[in-house]
This record gives C-alpha cells, sequence and structure tokens, in this order.
C-alpha cells in the first residue's frame, strides 16, 4: 500500500548527528549568556556615568578604568604576584591542616567533640582584628600574617565541608567493611574518603576566592608594601581613583583564577572513565 508523497514522515536524523548538535550548542550557550550580561552591564555602567556626569571620585566609567589598567598593566600584574603567592600559600596550608583534622575528627569522637567549639571560634574571627595582631606577632616587614590570614579563612569551609563528606558514607558500606575485618584507616581509606572528595572541592572552590579576598584584607592593616590591597589604598589616598579600579579589577580577575583553578582540578580528579 502506497503511502500519499504529502504524508510521507521524514526519516530521523542520525543519534550520533543529534548529540554532535547539541555538544556544539553547549559552550555557547554556556559562555555567551554570561558574557552578553557583562557586557549590557558595562554599557549601561558607561552610559550611566557619562549622562549624569558622575564624578571620578564617586565611580569612574569603565572606559577610564580600562584605560588605567592597560597603562599600569606591569604594576597591577606585580601586585597580583604578591597577593596571589600569598593567597596560593595559605590556600595550601589551610586545605592541608582542614582535610587532615576533618579526617582525625571523622576517626576519634572526643576529638570531634572538642574541636567544635574551636573551629566554629574561628569561622566567626574578624580578620581586621586578626590581621595587626599577626603582624605584631610576626613583623611588619613579613608576609607570614597575611598567609595565615588566608589559611584561616580556608580551613574553616574546607574542614566543614570534608567532615560532612565522611559522614555521608552509607551505613551497608560500613558493615561491609566491619564483616572484612578492616581497620578504621582501611575502612577511610577504600570507602570513606572516595564518598568525601566531591564534598572537599567544594569546600575548596569556596575557599579559593576566599584566600584571595583574605590575603588582600589583611594587606591594609600593615605589612610589606605591594600587594593589591595596598596598592588600591595608595592610589585612591592619592585621588587616582580610576587606578584604584584598576587594581580592583585585577583583583577579580585573581579571583577568578584561583576559583577556575579550583573548578578544574575537581573536574580532572573526579573525570569518569569513558564508557563504551
Amino acid at each position: 500500500m502506497s503511502v500519499p508523497a504529502g504524508t510521507r514522515a521524514a526519516a530521523p536524523a542520525p543519534a550520533g548527528s543529534a548529540r554532535t548538535a547539541q555538544a556544539g550548542s553547549g559552550p555557547a550557550r554556556t559562555v555567551l549568556p554570561p558574557v552578553l550580561l557583562g557586557a549590557l552591564a558595562i554599557l549601561l555602567w558607561q552610559g550611566f556615568v557619562t549622562v549624569l556626569a558622575i564624578k571620578p571620585f564617586i565611580l569612574p566609567g569603565p572606559v577610564t578604568i580600562g584605560e588605567q589598567f592597560v597603562t599600569n598593566l606591569q604594576n597591577v600584574v606585580n601586585g597580583m604576584v604578591v597577593t596571589g603567592r600569598n593567597a596560593l600559600i595559605g590556600l595550601v596550608l589551610g586545605a592541608i591542616v582542614g582535610v587532615l583534622l576533618a579526617i582525625l575528627s571523622a576517626l576519634v569522637r572526643i576529638f570531634d567533640e572538642m574541636s567544635a567549639p574551636v573551629v566554629a571560634a574561628f569561622a566567626v574571627v574578624p580578620i581586621v582584628a586578626l590581621a595587626p595582631v599577626l603582624y605584631t606577632m610576626f613583623g611588619a616587614n613579613a608576609e607570614t600574617a597575611r598567609q595565615l590570614v588566608a589559611a584561616l579563612a580556608v580551613f574553616v569551609p574546607v574542614y566543614f565541608n570534608t567532615l560532612k563528606g565522611l559522614r555521608m558514607v552509607r551505613p551497608v558500606h560500613r558493615d561491609l567493611m566491619r564483616a572484612y575485618a578492616a581497620s578504621s584507616w582501611q575502612a577511610t581509606k577504600t570507602v570513606t574518603l572516595p564518598t568525601a572528595v566531591p564534598f572537599v572541592f567544594t569546600g575548596l572552590r569556596i575557599a579559593s576566592s576566599l584566600a584571595v579576598i583574605s590575603a588582600l584584607i589583611a594587606e591594609y592593616f600593615g605589612g610589606p608594601v605591594g600587594g593589591l590591597g595596598k596598592s588600591i589604598t595608595s592610589a585612591a589616598s592619592s585621588s587616582n581613583y580610576g587606578l584604584a579600579w584598576a587594581y580592583v579589577l585585577g583583583s577579580i580577575i585573581l579571583g577568578l583564577l584561583f576559583y577556575s583553578a579550583a573548578l578544574g582540578l575537581e573536574k580532572v580528579v573526579s573525570r569518569r572513565a569513558p564508557t563504551a
């Protein structure tokens, strides 16, 4: 029985081509919306500043900030290196201590009960009060205070997220390890740590930005000359507000670099094996 030409159904597209089309349009759907939104915000910002003739000490325009950023690019990069180094040292130190103490708290109940109020106290320590004290302890010419401030800011989210992940193991898995007569460390290494990995990286992603913010804020309260925080205050005190905002832009870029590095490391570690 013949089918009329007008009612003949089109052949479905191969599944492979559909997946290829979706894969090709995926990055565009992910990247284009924030880029377009950012461009629109910058245009509105510049138009707002120009039309209302806003003074630079209140809010400079993106064009002025961009010019200062390009003109003083080497100084901005130098400040990013100083702040980034302190933030990186604090991030590594705080993450290592946070993970190790979280593992110890998961293994030893009495330690968990003793450390809980101490960690809670660390979570509410204000940087503005801690930084001057650390400068007095370690000297105003050392970067140690800034690194310790960043480490403290990193320690808290990494500790809490890691401890939460360590407690997410299913009871059936714990029972299986007991049936195998596995020790506490063997059970932790085989079952608990793999379960906690996503939570660890969640803490690291949060802490990566906090490390930059904390190291930058600590620079406001003393220490060696250098870093983005000192550069921002120096430019603002000399009424060069466009340059101060250029250093702020450098701080934003540095924070995004740290966050992107943490996100990339998470994807590398948690990458699944290719399926057939």
